[in-house]
This record gives structure tokens, sequence and C-alpha cells, in this order.
């Protein structure tokens, strides 16, 4: 019996071990959460998100629409309803949906229906995503909080989830490549196109307008 016990106390060890695993696995899964954001240019959400501390990962696609696995021409051309998007996975131990979209409203211009900056379109109008009613309370709480703080009418609607679709590699983590594109301005590279078509764009600067000190990355 004695020997029974003793080669049973690893097995015991072992399946211990095993659901202490799982159960904080489970419980890292249960903290990471999505929230899919519309506010332009999705190279710039994406760069100013990566950079908060609790997003895991900002990936820039399209959401909004109804066609399938929508390609960035097709979007580009209109028509489609999808709109340019960053879809963030966040720990929500570390940063909550609603510190999300304090941010978000007070990173983009929240009075312009017609794109953003000097971009122009339904493609680079702005939205919030919800995806359950806690999320779309949470967001139109966020609106009405940032109305009072603005003083003005806030155009960006918050709208049900739809599907995401990511964009091809070409456009991710686009603010931070190395590899050369052709511009204006002659060869650069993404990084060097990035920082010159943001800052041409005007959205620091509008957004530092709209916000001054509140604004969190306009530089």
């Amino acid at each position: 019996m004695t020997f029974a016990l003793a080669k049973l106390k690893p097995a015991l060890l072992a399946l211990a071990i095993l659901v202490g695993l799982a159960a904080q696995v489970g419980k890292v899964h249960a903290a990471q959460k999505t929230a899919i954001l519309a506010g332009g240019c999705f190279w710039c959400v994406e760069a100013d998100f990566e950079k908060v501390d609790g997003v895991i990962s900002a990936v820039s696609g399209f959401s909004g629409g109804d066609s399938a696995n929508p390609t960035y021409k097709q979007v580009s051309r209109g028509g489609t309803g999808h709109l340019e998007v960053v879809k963030l996975t966040y720990d929500s131990d570390v940063i909550s949906f609603d510190q999300i979209l304090h941010m978000f409203l007070r990173s983009i211009d929240v009075t312009d229906a017609g794109g953003q900056f000097c971009d122009r379109g339904e493609v680079y109008s702005t939205a919030i995503f919800h995806g359950n009613a806690n999320e779309k309370a949470s967001a139109e709480r966020a609106v009405r909080a940032a109305e009072k703080e603005l003083g003005r009418k806030i155009v960006t609607p918050v709208l049900p989830e739809k599907a995401f679709w990511p964009a091809s590699e070409y456009h991710q983590d686009y603010y931070k490549k190395d590899d050369i594109v052709l511009t204006r301005r002659g060869p650069k590279t993404k990084a060097e196109a990035y920082k010159f078509y943001r800052k041409a764009c005007g959205r620091d600067k509008r957004v530092r307008q709209l916000w001054g000190s509140d604004a969190p990355f306009a530089s």
C-alpha cells in the first residue's frame, strides 16, 4: 500500500501542476480583450496605441462593411462600407476599455464626419465598434464625457462590431519599417515616409488644437 502511494504522489503532483498551469492560462486569456477603432489612417492609430502600456498588439485592417476579405485597393475606391480600423488586443488587468476610449477620442478629430485630417472620404471616418451591451454603454459614456470636455458635438459614432479583416503585411507596422518606398519627396524608408505623411497631413497639429495638453499622442 505504501509503495502504491509513493508511486501515486508524483502523478498527483504532476496533475496538480497541470491544473494550476491550465488555470493560469485561463486567467491570462480572460484578461485579454479586443477593441476595434476607426480613427482615420490606420498606420497612425496603430503607431499610437502600440506604445500604450497594456496593449498587447495593434493590427491594421478593415471593418464596418459586408464584403469578405476586402483589399486595400477595393476599400480605398469606396463603396464597400469598410473603414480603416485597428484591432487592439489588450490586457484588461493593465488597461481598461474605458481608458482606451478616453485616449482614442482625444487622438482624433471628433468633429469631422467627412474623414480625418488630409484623408477624405468614408473609409477614413471615425467610429468605435462595440461587441456587447457593456462596451456599447462604455463607448456612449466616453463620447458624452468627451463632448462635455470639448464643449462641442462629437460625430464619432458607436457602432455594433462587424467582421475584422486584417490589411496586408505591407501595411502592418508601417511606421517602423526600413524597406524603401517611393514618395513625392523621393525614395524613403517606410518609417521616414510615415513621419513625413503624418506631419504633412496635420494630424497632431489639429488634435492639439482640439484637445491641447489632453491629447495623449500629439508630439
